[in-house]
Formats: structure tokens, sequence, C-alpha cells
């Protein structure tokens, strides 16, 4: 029943093999719990159209859905707000490219038979999530596979604050190489020191893993619930409140997803509880940070540095008075950004489109 799709879900799954720390399982089943309408559906042809949102979706997503497909794709970068809403008109699935806002108007334009999207992301901060979810639409994202990736571009921020890097640069652009001195450019060990996680999900502990190999004293996380035991073991982390993670962490890495509540809890109140040898990491979302008052405690040396993948707003301005300061390294939001990484996240993204197309459980369900 259904041979031709159920083989291109078998490639589908060969292919997507590789993409290491995601449970992967085959797409769809002979026998499984779609009804025979949708199968007749299916095998008839490309007869459902996805809109990509974004012209440079790698092409490892795009071949997945143009086997079954039929693929429209926006074409302009910035994405052009008029062009998105012309084409998303008709299509029964969207793979979501880009951080445009996905919400009513989106979803209007669209029109009723849509009945799939997946984003392209592990944070959907820019979706309407309970508009999706008030017009039944399964939606996926995709998170865990880029853990490798942003931990690894972490644990460079927090090294690269700690150690002075744009400081030290500076300094040579400058004509200031003053290595006479003893004590120039000192920075703050990682050794034996207590990493602070605010959030201590995928990446979080993707984090811990690579400092534990720096020799870390312990690890601390603010988390709504505890993680499991084994978890807290491996990590030797204990779950503590947000005052005590602030108190005593030498490092605080920002790990946790754009809520109401975390929304500004990084702030001149949280920053006057923390050490003054303090190093902040944020590779989350700018928006957990007040950055006025970032800037006062770093400008003020009320904390050490800090390494920012992402600010508020993004772009930043190239004269945002944030960068006039020597104790900060900011990053373009790049954490996701190697080729292998991108092309896993359009894979998965398309497998989420597929299995909602088919009636099946997505991958990575939103909600």
């Amino acid at each position: 029943m259904l041979n031709r799709f159920i083989g291109l879900s078998a490639a589908i799954v060969g292919r997507s093999s590789r993409i290491s720390g995601f449970p992967f399982s085959p797409l769809l089943k002979a026998g499984g719990s779609r009804n025979q309408s949708q199968n007749r559906t299916m095998s008839a042809g490309k007869a459902f159209k996805v809109l990509v949102t974004h012209p440079e979706v790698p092409q490892e997503g795009i071949d997945l859905l143009k086997e079954n497909c039929e693929i429209i794709q926006v074409q302009s970068v910035p994405i052009n707000r008029a062009e998105l809403l012309e084409k998303i008109r008709g299509v029964d699935g969207v793979l979501w490219g880009g951080h445009e806002p996905l919400n009513a108007e989106a979803l209007d334009a669209a029109g009723p038979q849509l009945k799939s999207i997946s984003t392209m992301s592990a944070g959907i901060d820019y979706v309407d999530v309970p508009e999706v979810k008030r017009r039944k639409i399964p939606l996926g994202h995709t998170p865990t596979v880029l853990n490798t990736a942003v931990a690894d571009l972490a644990v460079g921020l927090l090294i690269a604050a700690s150690r002075r890097f744009h400081e030290g640069r500076k300094t040579i652009d400058n004509d200031k190489w003053e290595n006479y001195h003893l004590n120039w450019l000192l920075g703050q060990d990682i050794r034996d020191s207590t990493v602070g996680f605010y959030g201590f999900g995928g990446i979080g502990q993707a984090i811990a893993k690579r400092l534990s190999g720096f020799d870390i004293d312990k690890v601390l996380y603010t988390t709504r619930r505890r993680v499991h035991k084994e978890i807290e073991e491996e990590f030797n982390a204990k779950k503590v409140d947000f005052d005590t993670l602030l108190a005593e962490s030498d490092f605080v890495v920002i790990a946790s997803p754009l809520t109401k509540d975390t929304q500004g809890v990084f702030n001149a109140t949280a920053f006057n509880k923390m050490k003054q040898t303090a190093v902040l990491v944020n590779i989350a979302r700018g928006k957990i940070v007040n950055q006025d008052d970032l800037y006062e405690a770093l400008k003020s040396n009320r904390i050490f540095s800090a390494g920012l993948d992402v600010t508020d707003p993004e772009p930043l301005s190239p004269k945002d008075k944030l960068l006039t300061l020597d104790n900060v390294v900011v990053l373009p939001h790049i954490g996701s950004a190697t080729k292998r990484t991108r092309a896993d996240m359009s894979t998965i993204a398309a497998h989420n489109v597929l299995r909602g197309l088919a009636g099946e459980p997505m991958l990575s369900p939103a909600y």
C-alpha cells in the first residue's frame, strides 16, 4: 500500500541518519494511522503545494520536499513581506525559513487548506503559537540538531570574554601592545570555576559537557523543573534559585527560551547580585537581557565582561553604545551558522512538513 511514498520515506530517513543527537524514525509505515483518502491523494502525484519562505534554505531539505510536493519559494532577501503573503496563498504546507513574523496575517493569506508548518529554528518567539494552535495546524521546529554548533560557539564566547580577546585585539589595532607589564590583560580562569546556567536544556547541557574538559568545579542551574538526577550527577549540577545562581556563579550562561517570564530578567538588579569578576554569556535571545542595564554594568566594571551572540535589537546598530566597550564580545547571532547544522535543520523541517501533510506526528513538534 502506497509503495511509492513509503519508499520516499525510507530514502528520507536513510539520508538523514547522519544527523547526530536527533531521534529519527520512519516517516510512514505500511498499516499506519493515515486514512485511506490521504493515501490516495499522496499516491496520485505531487498533489501538495509547499511554500519555502527563504531562497537560502539548504537544498537538502528542499530536495526532500520536491520528491512529493510542488515547491514555491520566496526569492527576496531580505524577505519582502508582500511577496511572502502573495506566494503563501493556497499552499498546503510551509517550511518557514526565516524569522519573519508567522502570525494571523500570514495564516489568513494562506487559507483554510493549510495543514502543516515547520520553522527552521529552535526558538519560535516570532511565531504566534496560540493562533497556529487555535487553527489546529501542526507546527514543527528544529531544536536539538543545533545544540552542538551553539554549544561550541558558547564556549568560544566564554573564553573570548573571560580572556579579553576583543580588548587585546584593540590594543594591537591602536598600537598599544604593552606586554612589558606583568599584570597586563589578565583574565578570569575557567579552571575550578562555578558555571551557572539560566536554562539547562539540551543546549545548556551540551555547553556543560564541553566545559567539563576545562576542569570546572561545579554547575548550578535555574529552571522551572529539575532535570533528571542522572544529568545532575553527570555534570555535578545543582538546581538553585535565581538569586543563588547570580551570587555564586563565576560564569553565567543564558540558555533559556524567550518568554514573558524571562524577558528582561537580567537587569540592573540581577547584575548587582553577580560577582564583580563574573562573565555573562548569552546565546539565547537578546530580549532576556536589559541591554541598557548591561551596558552600565560593564562600563562601571560591576561585572567583568560579557559575550553575546544575541542582542536587542538585531541587527545591532554599529553606533550602539555597547560596541564602544572593551569588555564585551558581540557576534551577529551565528550560533547555528555551520553548513552541516543548517543543512540538518532544513532536513528536519522538511520531515516535519511531510509528516504534517501525511497526518502523521511530526519528528519535532513545537507543541
